[in-house]
């Protein structure tokens, strides 16, 4: 089994931006030069166009700032071709670190270090350049602790295509002028170096790293542990080589074989193990996804306990699959668990593969990838416009839900077997811990979560049923404006058009160890986790610390639903309930199928509201800046011709500029039949007025500004990758376009109206 540090084409456009934004900038001053871009990166003239591009720059590049003007100038040096000038550069660069950061450098500038005197070695000592680079690495590498070299191999894995990528779009943006500032040609400098690295030392880094990984760390890659019941559980352990004591343990237990942080575990001082679920000798696809990890993860648990190497305690974490393993293994607590930190949490039958009890056609996919035997056949897990063509063919068909898979060609038990449970009923409690399981799980727990993660939901389950049923748990939230797979690939400076906050910047993985580090090795608890909750404030550009979730707002702001429409069908938002009975009358065409090409925007930034199948209410202008962060509820007042539907409500700042910026995402979706009781389902009554609460699973917040105004959009959800709910009141997966040739109808009351959770 292959082990490799990180999934490393999945993290490389976050470690490219930190590469390039992260490069010392120069300063901002009237100089330009004349300047023409290469037609591609290829061009046989681009070394020269470069060459002399950084040799004009180098005899005018001034910098107060000593750091930053030895850090560029060394970058125009190996542009220009000087490598002993860049080499000296460098180690003047080097000098002032360690007198500044106590000798602890990082990643990546040792990457460059380590190239500058490679190529001055082969310029001056006419070797070869493989030969100079292994001297400068066997040189440098072993000078750094276990912790400082990881980091220092996550910047020398990634792919030379995303460096390549990067320099075609400098390129690209100075095509068709004639010149170019000082900045943005050091800028475009740095791009080209690193490229330019990147290509020399991509074949010879590889053989380097395994080399030093070899003196640093014991692998043992083909274990197989045993389960009570004869299973097999393979599993990887990564420990730092002649620890001075036995250690703990941070243990992942996945479905996924495609990366692993067992050796980013060891560089932390732990020992690092990662174990995959058991194959399913009884079921023809081969893996029977959730069903049996909490045992087989108690399993290895306990496997680790006896390890000579262990000092009996075990921490779990991961995200995802990954997420949900500690969870079902905490259901039975065995006594060597004694943390987990979590991200992106599956929590079956919750956010998977429902989300609001509402199927998504993303689980077919997801467990027809993971069940499948012959992968070759139908598209990847990754082939999206594939996967869409066959949504939008099942939407058009009008058929069954539970035809997907005979309408694709792939039927798939398990994903039958979901459907056969839309309630939250024991099949699912059986998975993690259910109401008063989650009473007895005593150890620190850390969940982190962003306002646009799909896997949202999962997270906060987790957290709100801790501590509904053990007030006292030892449960910590963070949560700020990250997606799903900000664990994997650090927050992005820019999220779907979304300029997010600098004092979100937070390196999560690091975070997740420092707070292990709080647990196992007595270390302070990170300041930035010192409250229950956790959440950085966007708008505002700083993190709060608060007890509960309760405490995020401290008052509830309420807005009626007013019936009365403004220009362009907008309806307003109201503080104060109009005392005239009015309403607002909706109709969807259940049986319409023209917006099977239609796909929810994924910008959060935007000229206007999503608002498909939906009605707009937008509030009056902010007289002051407000903060609404937590969880919003509210209640509708309604009429419908049907004994059910499935409903999404979304909420976004529409900024005095005209901007609509999204308070959280994605949209909130429900079915109206559980929306109070997953366990048991309510139908409506068709043709009655009734009222209907609810409270959202996803998190808001964000400090308003003075003019903005509240929107929200309220709909109707029915779109191709969804179940579709006709309303008919039977098993939604078995109804059809035949339930659904009454359109759906409905009278929005102003009685209706949803609650903001403010601080002020």
């Amino acid at each position: 089994m292959p082990i490799r540090t990180m999934a490393v084409t999945r993290m490389a456009n976050y470690l490219l931006f930190i590469l390039l934004t992260g490069v010392p900038q120069a300063r901002a001053n009237s100089l330009d030069f004349e300047f023409r871009p290469p037609a591609t990166v290829g061009s046989a003239t681009t070394p020269a166009i470069m060459r002399d591009l950084a040799a004009r720059l180098i005899p005018v590049y001034q910098d107060a700032d000593p750091d930053r003007y030895l850090a560029n100038l060394s970058a125009l040096q190996l542009a220009a071709g000087d490598y002993a000038a860049a080499d000296v550069s460098r180690e003047s660069l080097r000098d002032r670190r360690r007198k500044a950061d106590l000798g602890r450098p990082v990643g990546r500038p040792v990457i460059y270090d380590i190239y500058a005197h490679a190529k001055a070695m082969e310029a001056d000592s006419r070797i070869a350049f493989r030969e100079a680079f292994a001297k400068s690495f066997r040189e440098d590498m072993p000078k750094l602790d276990d912790q400082d070299a990881y980091a220092v191999t996550r910047w020398f894995e990634i792919a030379l295509p995303v460096f390549r990528e990067a320099l075609q779009r400098s390129f690209d943006r100075q095509r068709g002028k004639d010149r170019i500032d000082e900045a943005e040609a050091v800028s475009l400098v740095w791009a080209y170096v690193a490229f330019d690295a990147y290509r020399t030392f991509g074949p010879v880094v590889g053989s380097l790293i395994a080399e030093d990984d070899q003196r640093r760390y014991t692998v043992d890659e083909d274990i197989v542990i045993q389960t009570p019941d004869k299973a097999s559980i393979s599993a990887v352990v990564i420990r730092p080589r002649n620890p001075a004591v036995a250690l703990p343990a941070l243990f992942e237990f996945t479905i996924h074989e495609s990366q692993t942080y067992a050796k980013e575990c060891a560089a932390h001082g732990y020992a690092g193990v990662v174990a995959f679920t058991r194959i399913d000798a009884r079921g023809s696809h081969g893996i029977a996804p959730y069903q049996h990890d909490g045992d087989d993860a108690r399993a290895v648990i306990n496997w680790i306990a006896k390890q000579p190497w262990s000092d009996g305690r075990v921490g779990m974490y991961g995200e995802g699959y990954g997420g949900f393993t500690p969870w079902a293994t905490a259901k039975r607590l065995p006594s060597a668990l004694k943390a987990i930190a979590t991200s992106a949490a599956r929590a079956p039958g919750i956010n998977v593969p429902m989300d609001g009890s509402i199927f998504q056609n993303s689980a077919y996919r997801w467990s027809l990838h993971v069940t499948n035997s012959t992968p070759s056949e139908g598209p990847s897990d990754h082939d999206d416009a594939r996967w869409r063509e066959l949504d939008q063919k099942w939407y058009r068909s009008g058929r069954r839900y539970r035809d997907m898979g005979r309408l694709f060609g792939k039927p798939n038990p398990i994903f039958i077997r979901w459907l056969n449970h839309p309630s939250y009923d024991r099949y699912w409690q059986n998975m993690v811990p259910y109401r008063e399981e989650f009473a007895r799980i005593n150890i620190p727990v850390l969940t982190m979560t962003g306002y646009f993660a799909d896997s949202e939901p999962g997270d906060l389950y987790y957290f709100t049923q801790h501590h509904r049923y053990n007030p006292h748990a030892d449960h910590t939230l963070l949560i700020g404006p990250y997606a799903d797979g900000s664990m994997q690939h650090g927050p992005l400076a820019t999220l779907h058009g979304y300029p997010v906050d600098s004092a979100a910047q937070v390196d999560l993985r690091e975070l997740r160890y420092q707070w292990f580090d709080h647990v196992f090795k007595g270390g302070a608890t990170p300041s930035v986790l010192r409250g229950g909750v956790n959440y950085e404030l966007p708008g505002a550009n700083e993190w709060r610390h608060v007890a509960s979730l309760e405490a995020m707002g401290q008052r509830a702001q309420r807005f009626y639903l007013d019936a009365a429409a403004s220009g362009n069908a907008i309806h307003r938002l109201l503080q104060h309930k109009k005392a005239k009975t009015a309403f607002l009358q909706q109709t969807v065409s259940l049986a319409d199928r023209s917006d099977a090409g239609w796909t929810p925007p994924t910008e959060l930034l935007g000229k206007g509201a999503a608002s498909h199948n939906g009605e707009t209410f937008v509030s009056e202008p902010l007289t002051k800046p407000a903060e609404f962060s937590g969880l919003f509820s509210g209640q509708l007042d309604f009429t419908v011709n049907k004994m059910d539907m499935d409903l999404y409500i979304s909420l976004y700042e529409l900024l005095p500029s005209g901007d609509y910026v999204r308070l959280f995402g994605p949209a909130y979706e429900f079915r109206a039949s559980y929306a109070q009781d997953r366990v048991h389902r309510h139908l409506l009554k068709a043709g009655e007025r009734q009222t209907l609460k609810f409270e959202s699973e996803r998190i808001m917040s964000r400090e308003l500004q003075t003019g903005s105004r509240l929107v929200m959009v309220l709909g109707i959800n029915k779109r191709p990758d969804r179940e579709i709910n006709y309303g008919a009141g039977n098993d939604v997966s078995e109804e059809s376009l035949a339930d659904g040739k009454i359109p759906l109808k409905i009278r929005w009351y102003a009685d209706s109206y949803i609650d903001i959770p403010a601080r002020r």
